[in-house]
């Protein structure tokens, strides 16, 4: 979905956890460097005011692991990292989603749902 399409927030709010826990299980990286590759993958521009929430709430649940690192002639950063933890929700999720994702396009995608709604 690389054109960024104005998806409904209610969606994003459905599935942005996941979302961040998968691209933290890439490597550690901070929230800035999570939000482009969100952006990139063409979910949009998460907002700081979500997005650091969302990780306190997952280091607090124990999925994510938080150390701060000193910037190359900058300020610090915060980077996570996806714990033994996170990964087992992760793959979890996952595995939900695609169930999830295969019964609304099963229900979306075929001309007879179609024409019996309407």
């Amino acid at each position: 979905m690389a054109d960024n399409l104005e998806l409904p927030s209610e969606w994003l709010r459905g599935v942005i956890e996941v979302c961040v826990l998968r691209v933290i299980a890439d490597g550690p990286t901070y929230g800035y460097a999570i939000v482009g590759t969100l952006e990139r993958s063409g979910l949009g521009t998460l907002k700081g005011g979500t997005l650091y929430p969302l990780l306190g709430r997952l280091e607090a649940a124990g999925w994510v692991n938080a150390t701060w690192r000193e910037g190359d002639g900058g300020p610090g950063r915060k980077f996570y990292e996806l714990t033994s933890a996170g990964q087992i929700v992760l793959d979890s999720r996952r595995q939900q989603w695609i169930g999830f994702a295969a019964t609304v396009s099963d229900l979306l995608g075929t001309e007879q749902n179609v024409e019996r709604d309407a």
